[in-house]
């Protein structure tokens, strides 16, 4: 099939690294500094959406949620674990360098992420090399699922809606950009991913 793909939306999380700060990277830090579950679960809920919009810093969210009494760690070291454990997709990263390559492909990030957090994991793993503009929430204000946050990716890319696709690991994020008119693949692994970039014309 001939290819009419020129611009690829695409999670960070879970498609290329491991996601931020999710569940099980706060069960190992629960585990790891010896917390109580039910207090900091709770704690995360009530406040990580504002985190994640942009409207809390990192050192706020940490205040809230971790530091409301005294520990016997500091602000640091715990800063410091929720950004080691971000670990990269090597063979997504080199798949999305050589279809950016061979295709002229624009490639833009759609994703939910804290500002601090974002901004590491940019920069820790060369993120630059891979797209070309990150539509994050912590930068929009926007978050997944809501819509505006797509809409806001395809003005700054100024991409015509049949030529997107958007992949995330989270099928319902999926279903929305699909609902305003753009193509979408769940993201489960890196040879299904692949397949379904073949059918529309990616092939490397």
């Amino acid at each position: 099939m001939q290819n009419k793909i020129k611009t690829l939306f695409s999670d960070i999380g879970g498609v290329v690294l491991t996601n931020g700060w999710d569940r099980n990277a706060r069960a190992e830090a629960i585990k790891k500094f010896k917390l109580n579950e039910e207090e900091i679960q709770e704690r995360h809920h009530l406040t990580f959406t504002t985190y994640e919009l942009g409207k809390l810093n990192l050192d706020t969210y940490l205040n809230r949620v971790i530091f409301f009494k005294e520990r016997s760690f500091s602000k640091k070291d715990f800063s410091n674990f929720m950004f080691s454990i971000s670990q990269p997709f090597p063979e997504m990263i080199d798949f999305f360098i050589k279809l950016k390559s061979k295709y002229n492909l624009k490639i833009i990030a759609v994703s939910n992420e804290g500002r601090e957090l974002n901004d590491y994991r940019i920069a820790r793993f060369n993120l630059h090399e891979i797209f070309d503009a990150f539509v994050s929430s912590s930068y929009v204000h926007f978050r997944k699922p809501d819509e505006d946050i797509f809409k806001m990716a395809i003005d700054i890319s100024q991409a015509n809606k049949d030529e997107v696709i958007y992949l995330d690991d989270r099928d319902m994020f999926v279903e929305i950009a699909c609902e305003l008119g753009i193509k979408g693949i769940h993201h489960k692994n890196f040879e299904t991913t692949k397949k379904k970039l073949e059918e529309f014309g990616l092939v490397l």
